[in-house]
This record gives C-alpha cells, structure tokens and sequence, in this order.
C-alpha cells in the first residue's frame, strides 16, 4: 500500500482555551495507536521523505496511528516567548487529541525526549493506555548522586552550547545518527525538518528542559505492559538508561537491538519495528482502572479552633461556609478532584502536578480575604481509587507534608518539584525531613514564586 508520499493526511486541530494542538490519524489497523516522538515534529513536513513515509506506513498496517505536534512546536499554538511547555501541558495536549479523535483507549509509543510524556500519560490515565512502548528513552538525562548513568552536568552545558548554532544545519545527526551523518540528501531533510518545528532558540530551550527532566518517581505507578526497546549502540541515550526504565516499571520487557542511530526514527527502524509490532499485535491483558498516578493535596485552615471559639458558632460556621466555596471554585478551574473535607480543609487530587501546585496557591492567596490562612501539602506518587475515596502510601506523605507546611504556605515533596519542570513554578528547598510512619528522609520545598 502507498501512502502520502508529500504532504500525509490532511492536520486537524484539537482544541482547547490555552490553544490549538495540530494532529493527523492515519493508518487501518485494527487497535489505536498514539505515535510520541522526538519534541522536535512538524506532521505534514514528515511525510516528504520517503523513508519515513514508509515506516509511519508500517506503523499504519497494524494500528490506527494518531500524531501531532506537541505545544510550541510544528504547526501548534507557541508558547508565549521565554515560556516553555510542561510535562503536564504536554499530556493535556495528548489527551485533547485523543478526545478530538474519538479514541478512548490506545497504545502508546515514546520514541527518544517522547518517552517521558509517553510515560507520564501512561501512569496518570492508566484506563486509556492498553500498552506502552518506549523506544531509545530515559527516565532522566542528568547525572545524580542516586544515577551514575546520567550525563555529568558539565557535558550537559557543553551540548547545549553546541547545539542552538547547529540547529537547523543538519550537523544534528553526528550526534542521533552516526551511521547516516554524511548523507547530503538526509542532511538537508533533517535540516530543514528542523526549521520547520522550531526555532533555534526555542530549540534551544526546550533540549535544556528535556534534560532536567526526571520522571523516576512514577516509574512503579505504570500499570500497563510495557516494552523497552534500546538501540544496542546508542551514545547519546545509552542502553543502561533502557534498562533502568525496564527494571523500575512492573514487569516490563526489555529489547536490545543492534544500531546506534535514534533520530530520525526511520533510520535503520526495522529491527524496533518488528519488536513493536509483535509485542503490540499479541494478546495483552487488560489495565485495571483503580491505580492511579495523581498528585494528592491536603489544605488545612490555619488555628481554626482559636478562630471557631474567638468568632463564635454562628460566625465561625459562615466563615468555614465562605473558606469552602472559595476552595472548590479553585479546585473546579484546576480540574482537582475533591475526595473529603477533614474538618477545616480539604483532600483532593489532581491528574496534574503544575495544576495542583497552582491550585493550592490561589487558595492560599483567596482564603487571605476571609482573614484566615491555610496551610497546604502536596505529593505525587500512586493512589487506589475505591468507591470516591483515596487510599495509598503517596496520601500519608502528602498530609505528613502538610503538617510540616507553615501558615500560609504551599509545601510540596521533592516529587513534585521534579515533575514540574519547566512549569515557572519557583521552590525554596527546606531540606530533608523524617515523615511519621514514613521510610526514609524526604527532600521537601516550599512554593515561592509561580507563573
């Protein structure tokens, strides 16, 4: 079968208040397939080398494929300028599409810098997400006391000083692929590709954002099966970060192939294909629903007793009246999910972490003109939903997080921070802290400044 050899299938637009997010549907198999790739994307630029039009046809024999450019790239709204999108802006992006495209469950493949998105939407939206496909990713880029594997920070800079010049020159692949960096004819595609997406600013920017990145924490709260295919030669995202992705999520297969080229995805593809089609086209059991990633707040109001006997009943009950309103007219525009009140405040969750943050901001901020203060806490890591109400390890920390917030404040776990990346969220670190009931210390920070 020949597909669109110039120009693919007509974008469509999903749309939402914050912008438009461009995407296609291609393909005739007979499961949905949501296609994650590289940041750097233009949907209708892609189809004009013939290469890759043949491997988004391989992908199109055994799925029904749907792509698009994620925000601030190809042809999707921008960023506002000196803005970056987030991990969680990103997510919102994916799911829009899905809606747009009347799908209600796909498999999911993160190719490269798509891996991380890939697998945020896998843990938050476990009931949408049948499999999940990783290829040549990374949980995190950076070296760390706790990941020897990492980039050390100073290489880090090195690259990102190499790489806005480079932008648009083609020169990309002596990087992504070796194998083809010489190829004049593959040189002026990539390049122009590139320009085509992105600037060589905004380039620039989103690769330092992409790698601060770190996504470890979730990797046990993805439930559905899960394949890890790895480019055996690959310098740039080594195999070692394939196989720590491998042995954090459950039950995961991990795949080595040979090759050491990852960008573009078409170049030597067909030993990942085989593995991807295989693993997609078996028979996979089915994700149970009630085993979420979420992002769990407590809030708090700040010494209600004092207040409760200083006002009286009457008075105290209408303030507390005025203080709830306020709280689920932030937890509506925030798209928080509220579970109970607990006396003077609130449980709640939320899909994204950013949301949560901002949310319990503006809390803070509203209840301040009641005269009151809140205190709130926030973590995020795995929850069971069970009949409306919440249960798990992440709810203990995050109301042991709120007990260590003081008057007026937003205290988040180090969790939190790390999935916010790039969101203009600002944090204070407050140190590392025993949590009652709780293994190990926890790195907690206050909010202090927010976009």
């Amino acid at each position: 079968m020949a597909m669109w050899l110039s120009g693919g299938p007509e974008p469509r637009y999903a749309r939402s208040d914050e912008g438009d997010v461009a995407y296609q549907v291609f393909g005739h198999g007979p499961r949905d397939l949501l296609l994650i790739g590289n940041w750097a994307s233009n949907i209708e630029i892609m189809w004009e080398h013939p290469t890759m039009a043949r491997y988004l046809e391989r992908l199109g024999r055994f799925a029904r494929v749907i792509c698009f450019d994620k925000r601030g790239v190809g042809l999707s709204d921008p960023v506002p300028m000196g803005a970056l999108p987030t991990l969680e802006q990103w997510v919102d992006d994916a799911r829009g599409v899905l809606d747009a495209a009347g799908s209600e469950q796909v498999a999911i493949l993160g190719d490269a810098e798509g891996g991380p998105m890939a697998m945020m939407f896998a843990a938050t939206h476990p009931q949408r997400t049948r499999a999940l496909v990783l290829v040549n990713s990374f949980a995190r880029m950076l070296r760390a006391d706790d990941y020897p594997i990492g980039m050390p920070e100073a290489s880090s800079e090195k690259l990102l000083e190499e790489w806005q010049p480079a932008w648009g020159t083609g020169s990309v692949l002596r990087l992504s692929a070796p194998t083809v960096a010489d190829d004049p004819q593959l040189q002026r595609w990539v390049a122009r590709y590139g320009r085509l997406s992105a600037s060589p600013r905004t380039s620039t920017r989103i690769y330092r954002w992409v790698l601060h990145v770190d996504v470890r924490s979730i990797l046990p709260s993805i439930k559905a099966p899960t394949l890890v295919v790895h480019k055996a030669g690959n310098r740039h995202y080594r195999p070692a970060m394939g196989r720590f992705l491998a042995e954090g999520i459950p039950d995961a297969k991990y795949v080595e192939v040979p090759g050491a080229d990852w960008y573009p995805a078409f170049v030597d593809s067909d030993g990942i294909l085989d593995a991807v089609e295989e693993f997609l086209t078996g028979d996979r059991p089915a994700v149970a629903d009630d085993r979420v990633l979420a992002t769990v707040l407590f809030t708090d109001i700040v010494g209600s007793t004092d207040a409760a006997a200083r006002l009286g009943d009457q008075r105290w009950l209408e303030l507390k009246t005025a203080h709830d309103e306020l709280v689920r007219a932030e937890l509506d525009r925030y798209r928080g999910r509220e579970i109970a009140t607990t006396g003077d405040g609130f449980l709640a969750i939320f899909d994204g972490p950013a949301r949560a943050v901002r949310c319990a901001t503006d809390i803070a901020a509203a209840v301040r003109s009641l005269g009151i203060d809140i205190r709130a806490g926030l973590h995020s890591g795995e929850v069971e939903l069970r009949e409306g109400q919440v249960a798990g390890i992440a709810v203990h920390i995050a109301a042991r997080v709120l007990a260590l917030a003081g008057p007026g404040r937003v205290l988040v776990s180090g969790t939190v921070k790390d999935l916010v990346v790039g969101s203009g969220i600002r944090f204070v670190d407050r140190g590392s802290h025993a949590l009652k009931g709780v293994p190990d210390e926890w790195r907690l920070f206050e909010v202090a400044e927010r976009s």
